[in-house]
């Protein structure tokens, strides 16, 4: 029987990759989305991945669909914390909507998300929750003290779930992403986004796939015994 993986903001940019690669790996994947309805329809139909929309920062929106997901499919086993937004201003800038709006989508979600699947986990003796961070969360980020607050956070939660729920066989570890080829990296500014590639060790850009391939690893029975980790994939900009 296919194990179930649930992947928030699956659909796009490196949650995309992540949908892919588990899929291509024989998981029944589940790819929540938030919003572009006709993106979401064709990436669904070009990949035969279920898609689901809701609001990952609302926690009764979370509990009606995981609701929804368990009904059709009996289980989720893989849990991928993926969903993630940026709202970036220094903090004198920076307005209250913007930092609960980050805060919510990046870390509440993970609340809301862990904690509707930890017992269904914990009955099975089984689980994967891995936690899609980033290098920012590890360095800090001028402009971005919501994100890497949120991205810094997923590192505690995900060791002290760790320590809570070895024993009943569920790991919980983090990836930590630097500057990945993604729409969200696009839009960073041609000569900012040069002078961040110039710092970079190995000199490019990381591709969504190497997270994934890292993704697919740690949700993998070969991984029962990665516990509480963190994962650099930054190309040497941060080493920790």
């Amino acid at each position: 029987m296919k194990k179930i993986a649930l992947v928030t903001g699956g659909t796009r940019g490196i949650g995309e990759s992540i949908s892919k690669k588990l899929n291509s790996e024989d998981f029944q994947v589940v790819a929540n989305y938030a919003s572009n309805d006709e993106a979401a329809e064709k990436f669904s139909s070009e990949n035969n991945i279920d898609v689901l929309k809701w609001d990952v920062s609302n926690y009764d929106d979370c509990k009606k669909c995981i609701s929804e997901i368990y009904e059709k499919y009996k289980n989720i086993d893989i849990l991928v914390n993926n969903a993630g937004i940026t709202k970036d201003a220094p903090l004198h800038k920076m307005s209250l909507e913007d930092w609960e709006k980050v805060i919510g989508v990046n870390l509440n979600s993970v609340f809301n998300m862990s904690s509707l699947v930890i017992n269904k986990m914990r009955e099975n003796q089984f689980g994967r929750i891995i936690h899609i961070s980033s290098v920012n969360g590890q360095k800090g980020q001028f402009g971005q003290t919501n994100y890497a607050a949120t991205k810094s956070a997923l590192i505690g939660f995900s060791k002290s779930l760790a320590l809570e729920s070895a024993i009943k066989g569920i790991t919980s570890n983090v990836i930590c992403p630097g500057y990945i080829n993604t729409e969200m990296v696009a839009a960073i500014r041609e000569d900012i986004l040069k002078s961040i590639v110039d710092t970079i060790p190995n000199k490019r850009l990381g591709e969504s796939d190497e997270i994934a391939e890292m993704v697919a690893y740690l949700a993998s029975d070969k991984a029962s015994y990665i516990n509480g980790s963190t994962m650099s994939i930054n190309g040497g900009l941060w080493m920790d």
